[in-house]
C-alpha cells in the first residue's frame, strides 16, 4: 500500500522558511496572503489492509516522522 505523509507547521507556529517563500513571491507580484513550508514523505506499506497500514503511519508519524508539539500530518493514500 502506497500512502504520503503531509506535515506542516501548526497555525500560530513560526515558519521562517514559509516566510521567505512568502516575501519571494510578493516580491514577484504574486498576491499571496500567507505561505507555509512542510514536508512531503512517501511510504510503500507491505501490507493491503488499508487499517493496519494507516495505524502503522500513525505510530511512525508519533515515534519519529512528525513533532506533534509544532507540527500536523495528514496521510493520504496514493494509487497503487
Amino acid at each position: 500500500m502506497r500512502l504520503t505523509v503531509l506535515i506542516r507547521p501548526k497555525t500560530g507556529i513560526l515558519d521562517p522558511q514559509g516566510e521567505a517563500v512568502q516575501t519571494s513571491l510578493e516580491a514577484l507580484g504574486f498576491a499571496v496572503a500567507e505561505a507555509r513550508v512542510g514536508r512531503l514523505v512517501e511510504l510503500e506499506i507491505d501490507t493491503d489492509d488499508e487499517v493496519r497500514a494507516i495505524a502503522e503511519v500513525e505510530r511512525m508519524c508519533g515515534e519519529l516522522l512528525a513533532n506533534p508539539l509544532i507540527e500536523s500530518y495528514e496521510i493520504v493514500r496514493r494509487p497503487a
